[in-house]
């Protein structure tokens, strides 16, 4: 089982999963390979039944696992199970008689514009760091983007003259985002300063370590935190609700949510429509503004 578990992970590493996506897949699995181990003494792939996914399925319900996180699980065994198919390894897909847990999605924490302007201002510009780290949360609240799309920008990834970015999101898959003009001018003034952070084994990313090394996701969540933390109403805030920041001010201020979609790279309108929990007077207010009839 093992083997077959391994095999799965090495294929969703070509078709250009995530690493963190991988590694979750990979936890999930061999949760499910203990829980036979431990229940029924080991079970070869053909004998995987529905009995024996159901009985993971309530031994997982007893722990502390929301259903949420069972309903992650049932996608990593949903993937494996149709990828030992079309390998031949079982004649039916047991997760066709699983029915799946209804669950509630929470809504995303996210930052009043306020809040955003305050965020912004922390950083001291009087320093090439501050300067940088400046440009960071500009970019992310401009753009919308997630840590590793930011990590990943390329120097060749910024069109200054079309006000773009090409971003490169979950999937290997491309998107261009527009730039506003404070976010522009504020990558500006670290991109004349990043020469000072460049060392011979330095690459063509746009942000770079105080050593001259590209940034990982975990090292601007560490720099990002110390300034959240100086404005976070409560915990649970992180680098992540700049992101929903992003997308709540666009659609409080009438935008379109398909094309909030196509900037924050979701497959699934679903996914987008999470931010529509504005209370009715942001949308009236909007409505006002902006709706020509609207008799303001």
């Amino acid at each position: 089982m093992n083997i077959w578990i391994q095999k799965h992970l090495d294929q969703l590493s070509i078709e250009g999963k995530s690493p963190r996506t991988i590694e979750s897949y990979r936890i999930d699995l061999e949760q499910f390979e203990d829980y036979l181990e431990s229940e029924f003494g080991g079970c070869k792939v053909p004998e995987i039944s529905p009995i024996h996914i159901r009985g993971f399925l309530r031994w997982l319900s007893e722990r502390p696992d929301g259903n949420r996180t069972l309903s992650r699980k049932l996608s990593a065994l949903s993937t494996w199970f149709k990828y030992l198919k079309i390998q031949g390894q079982i004649q039916d897909n047991p997760m066709r008689k699983i029915r799946r847990p209804k669950y509630e999605r929470k809504l995303p924490k996210f930052f009043s514009e306020e809040e955003m302007q305050a965020l912004l201002r922390i950083p001291d510009t009087s320093s090439k760091f501050g300067l940088r780290n400046r440009a960071i949360l500009e970019l992310l609240y401009s753009c919308g983007l997630r840590l590793m799309e930011l990590a990943g920008l390329r120097l060749s990834d910024v069109d200054q003259r079309k006000k773009l970015i090409r971003v490169i999101g979950k999937g290997n898959k491309q998107r261009l985002i527009p730039i506003g003009s404070f976010a522009l001018e504020s990558l500006n003034e670290y991109l004349e300063l990043r020469p000072e952070f460049v060392t011979k084994d330095s690459s063509d990313k746009v942000f770079l370590t105080r050593n001259g090394k590209d940034f990982d996701s975990k090292q601007l969540r560490t720099i990002l935190m110390r300034y959240i933390a100086l404005i976070a109403r409560e915990k649970g805030y992180s680098p992540h609700a700049i992101r929903h920041s992003f997308a709540t001010h666009l659609l409080s201020h009438g935008a379109d949510i398909m094309a909030i979609q196509q900037m924050l790279g979701h497959a699934d309108l679903a996914t987008t429509e999470i931010y529509t929990h504005l209370s009715l007077a942001d949308i009236k207010a909007a409505y006002e503004k902006g709706h020509p009839r609207s008799g303001e």
